[in-house]
């Protein structure tokens, strides 16, 4: 297509389609291609605009390829629950050092990255997270001796320090899902006291079981004698005189009976029972 100059020649007209694409590939180039976004799975994102509000922090995006306009800026978030390490040293209830190993498990609340963002930023581990966790430990263990944090009351810590560290994480668009005490290293002496401590608890409990078990068995047996001398009393006052000599006749009667005896009565027995010669097959 052509169209008409100053000087009545004709000059080639460009289609309207082609400033536009050229317009766009200039935008393109010099946006470095920043217009062009993947959200991955596990991810969340943001918009930034520039000249129409600032931060839009309601409008979360999900997962999946987005075009943003190359002045406006993206931020993306990792939503996936996330695990990290801590490793201090801290004072116990009696002024003793301990040394802890901690894990623990967190995530930004997905539909909160607008206002985390906001309020603190992509560093939220390094400027809330972890000296929330830091100084929640320290005042809890604080509150115990340092046999209690080896031995018996480890979960209950664990569970103190997440609780308070969750509370004080989860108004600012955090949360946190779990706090472990992977170890608990005290100064050398007093690790060996608190082991020989626990070993005597232990053979305590188990002498005393033992000595349970032999008096239950003891008592199983005095009353095991009890019920046969209970017994022997009762069958002794039950046989009589009597009795026996009519057991007698009856035993007297069954081998009378017998076909492989000869039997030879002579005189009477005691108790006037008959006396039994003989028997032979």
């Amino acid at each position: 297509m052509f169209e008409a100059n100053q000087d009545g020649g004709m000059t080639p007209r460009i289609p309207k389609i082609f400033v536009l694409g050229f317009i766009a590939f200039l935008l393109i180039l010099i946006s470095g291609g920043k217009m062009f976004y993947t959200v991955d799975p596990g991810e969340k994102a943001i918009l930034f605009k520039r000249f129409s509000g600032g931060l839009d922090k309601e409008t979360v995006y999900d997962q999946g390829f987005h075009i943003v306009a190359p002045w406006n800026k993206f931020y993306v978030y990792n939503v996936k629950i996330q695990e990290d390490y801590e490793a201090m040293e801290v004072l116990s209830k009696n002024g003793l050092s301990i040394k802890l190993d901690l894990s623990f498990r967190y995530n930004p609340k997905m539909l909160e990255i607008g206002q985390l963002h906001d309020l603190i930023g992509k560093d939220y581990l390094e400027s809330i997270i972890r000296p929330e966790i830091r100084s929640v430990t320290r005042e809890v263990i604080g509150e115990y001796l340092p046999e209690e944090l080896y031995s018996t009351k480890r979960e209950e810590v664990e569970d103190k320090i997440y609780d308070l560290t969750f509370a004080a994480i989860s108004d600012k668009h955090l949360n946190l899902d779990a706090i472990l005490i992977r170890d608990v290293t005290l100064p050398p002496t007093l690790q060996t006291a608190i082991e020989n401590k626990l070993k005597q608890e232990q053979e305590a409990l188990e002498y005393e079981f033992k000595l349970a078990k032999e008096e239950k068995e003891a008592e199983r047996k005095r009353i095991e004698a009890q019920g046969i001398s209970d017994f022997q009393r009762i069958v002794t006052k039950t046989i009589t005189p009597a009795l026996l000599k009519w057991k007698g006749v009856e035993t007297t009667q069954e081998i009378a009976k017998s076909t492989n005896s000869k039997v030879i009565v002579i005189g009477n027995g005691d108790g006037d029972l008959p006396i039994i010669l003989g028997g032979e097959k």
